[in-house]
């Protein structure tokens, strides 16, 4: 038998980068779309896939806050750039 995810156990999600958490979502959603895991496994990928786009969106949120951290200057005003996401 080969060392794949579903023999392995699963690695925490608070350590996992904004990568590594997308790469796992991806393959979870592609899993659950081919449908060919037992309706057991589909819940715990569900679960699975639900915390790590909750990391995701964490880990996001912090990106943008420290962006629109460094766009402020030592008065707090912005530098002339505009907050991440406006056009």
């Amino acid at each position: 038998m080969t060392d794949t995810p579903e023999n392995t156990a699963p690695v925490a999600i608070d350590s996992l980068s904004f990568e590594a958490a997308m790469g796992e979502l991806e393959m979870i959603v592609r899993r659950l779309e081919n449908g060919d895991v037992s309706l057991e496994e589909s819940v715990n990928l569900y679960e699975r896939g639900h915390a790590l786009r909750a990391h995701c969106e964490a880990r996001l949120a912090a990106a943008q806050a420290r962006i629109e951290q460094v766009s402020l200057g030592s008065d707090g005003q912005p530098t002339g750039t505009k907050p991440f996401g406006e056009s």
